[in-house]
């Protein structure tokens, strides 16, 4: 997988909120293959060089840090918190969130489009957490953006995914476009349901997180996502109304 020029071995992508310690944050994060960790910068704000010793953690880890703007809700909060973390965290990559509704999480897609295109006039490569709707899609392209994340379902739910039509439709109109699936995924078979749909990647925090063995659940999300990239490579078979037998029938011995 290549994105932003930057060649990208997992199609694994780790979020690193929410686990009970530092120690199996660093561990689940090693189990999963990942390469790509993302950050909020809440976690180093503050005096004192409060989230110091986590950084310094994701930093011993070895893997690209991509930050983001989560809890953000406007176009201003958003470019202003992507302009520290560039800072902060020195990189242009950013996960450009901006939420919409705070039940669901959704994003306003209006707001987005605004901020994914003054964020890249500014030189960074935003990877905006979107829906599935096409034209969004295609709004966000035409800012500047040259992957897309759409989400599986709303943020720390773990449905899955919700809409595959959209999801397939959204690939089969962007071949050529990095497609991450970003939020909404509780389960190793979600992720390998989206590889096998064509998608590049897959980024989840929650469901490695707050699993009962972070660690454990990590290293299968990684084989889940091996498994269907695997699987879609392989051209799998498709499905059909009509029963069809495995086994040859000419040929058969007849009784009569």
């Amino acid at each position: 997988m290549q994105v932003y020029g930057v060649d990208i071995g997992s199609r694994l992508l780790l979020g690193t909120a929410q686990y009970p310690s530092p120690a199996i944050l660093g561990d689940a994060v090693r189990a999963s293959g990942a390469e790509i960790v993302t950050v909020s910068l809440r976690r180093e704000s503050g005096g004192n060089q409060h989230g110091q010793a986590f950084w310094n953690l994701i930093r011993d880890m070895g893997v690209r840090v991509l930050p983001n703007t989560a809890g953000c809700h406007s176009v201003k909060e958003a470019v202003t918190t992507a302009q520290m973390a560039r800072e902060v965290f020195d990189t242009s990559w950013i996960k450009l969130e901006v939420i919409g509704d705070n039940d669901t999480l959704c994003p306003n897609v209006l707001d987005l489009v605004q901020a994914a295109r003054l964020l890249s006039d500014d030189g960074f490569d935003v990877f905006p957490y979107t829906t599935d709707d096409l034209v969004v899609a295609e709004r966000l392209l035409e800012a500047g953006c040259r992957v897309l994340m759409p989400w599986g379902a709303p943020i720390g739910t773990g449905l899955g995914l919700n809409n595959v039509y959209g999801l397939r439709s959204m690939r089969a109109h962007f071949p050529d476009v990095p497609l991450i699936v970003d939020a909404g995924i509780g389960l190793p078979s979600h992720a390998a349901h989206a590889m096998e749909l064509g998608f590049d990647a897959v980024l989840l925090n929650t469901a490695v997180a707050k699993a009962g063995d972070p660690v454990m659940m990590a290293s299968a999300f990684a084989k889940a996502v091996e498994a269907g990239t695997l699987a879609r490579s392989a051209d799998p078979m498709e499905a059909r109304d009509m029963a069809s037998p495995s086994t040859p029938v000419l040929g058969k011995a007849s009784l009569g």
